[in-house]
């Protein structure tokens, strides 16, 4: 049945998770992993929506799953199901809610979050303003101070790994890399695992040289520093088609903000960017020196707290203004005597004027015939019956 997932979208067996068909009901396929599928579901009492994670672990019910693979894929979701009780309760960490062991899958129920990944989000508008950018690496940062402060670090922090919700807040997700640093400790890991736009410099040079230093939580900071830098430019600071090159972009930080993207982003943005994509790891910013940062110190009035009122009467600024700039390219342009003389009629002011005299005059607008020519509105001359009239009385007062 595990491989059967894959192929025609079956789900697991009721009888082998018959625990978690009892509280949810199971929908839609939201995306896909190495070995997992990531589908909506529902809670039966609540009707609340969640999305579970289902993982296989195959066992006898998938011939194409290693026993080694499978006690790996195991290990692997034990250990995330771990570090998520341990990092509960922050608003940026995604919510673990439950959690369902069968023989060949493990279920794995989140919050949902129907924004997607950050990645996605930022494919359809290309690149973020320096205010949004603040927004979410603050956000970002408060969530990995959180991980620190518990002695763990992620390592694989990107924009695939970092949901929105309904309002654009960040949930930082996919903990199955996340390591232990023991308490009094700094630098311990020594496995190579991240993804390798991503990667710190500390981390290449302990898995491609001996005798190196191990490494610990400055790599999550030196994520953060290519996920903000990607945000204001909509692009990654190392890059290569080939791979090793990247690489070794990577271990000498070779990255600038030459492009014309980064015309518009203040210094103060570069600068946090610089002091986090630091090569040497001992002089890269700590989570809680970039927290103190001057581009989180940054205050608009854009930041105070607005009432629905004042946000309604900026609205409609906003659309005096827009109406404003567009009839700019209607405002008349000064004119001399000789234009007046020549064409009067064709000067859209003067055209109102003599409009309204002659609306003025007659009791209703002039309407041009095929026998009335709008030039004879500048002659002292009156309508037909007008002029009959005053004939007709002329006529009884001579009788």
């Amino acid at each position: 049945m595990g491989a059967d997932m894959y192929m025609d979208d079956n789900l697991p067996d009721r009888q082998e998770a018959a625990e978690f068909y009892a509280k949810y009901t199971a929908k839609d396929i939201l995306g896909r992993g190495a070995s997992s599928v990531v589908r909506l579901c529902v809670d039966r009492t609540t009707g609340t929506e969640y999305a579970v994670k289902v993982i296989d672990i195959g066992g006898d019910t998938n011939p194409n799953l290693s026993p080694e693979d499978a006690k790996e894929t195991y290990e692997a979701a034990v250990k995330e199901i771990a570090a998520l009780r341990a990092l509960a309760g922050h608003p940026n960490i995604i919510e673990l809610q439950d959690v369902f062991f069968a023989p060949a899958f493990i279920f794995m129920v989140f919050e949902l979050c129907k924004k997607g990944e950050l990645f996605d989000y930022l494919n359809q508008v290309v690149r973020l303003s320096e205010k949004k950018t603040r927004t979410i690496m603050k956000q970002l940062l408060e969530a990995v101070s959180f991980i620190h402060s518990r002695n763990y670090v992620h390592r694989d922090l990107k924009p695939e790994n970092i949901l929105l919700d309904d309002e654009l807040n960040i949930k930082v997700t996919d903990f199955g890399f996340a390591g232990i640093v023991p308490e009094g400790e700094t630098d311990v890991f020594t496995d190579l695992c991240g993804t390798p736009g991503y990667l710190a410099p500390e981390v290449l040079r302990v898995s491609m040289y001996d005798a190196q230093r191990p490494y610990g939580k400055p790599v999550d900071l030196w994520a953060c520093g290519v996920i903000m830098y990607t945000l204001l430019a909509g692009y990654p600071p190392f890059w290569h088609r080939k791979q090793m090159v990247m690489l070794r972009q990577i271990l000498e930080g070779q990255y600038n903000f030459a492009a014309p993207e980064w015309n518009d982003v203040t210094e103060v943005a570069k600068d946090l960017i610089r002091k986090l994509l630091t090569v040497d790891q001992d002089l890269r910013l700590t989570v809680d020196q970039a927290l103190q940062h001057e581009f989180f110190l940054i205050k608009s009035h854009l930041d105070k707290v607005v009432t629905p009122r004042t946000r309604l009467r900026r609205c409609f600024l906003a659309v005096r203004a827009a109406i404003r700039i567009q009839r700019l390219r209607l405002t008349p342009q000064p004119v001399n005597r000789e234009q007046i003389q020549l064409e009067p009629y064709k000067l859209r002011t003067i055209r109102k004027v003599v409009d309204l005299s002659a609306f003025m005059m007659y009791k209703h607008w002039v309407h041009k015939g095929d026998d009335q020519n709008r030039a004879d509105l500048f002659q002292n001359t009156m309508k037909n019956e007008m002029k009959k009239y005053r004939e007709s009385q002329v006529v009884k007062i001579s009788a």
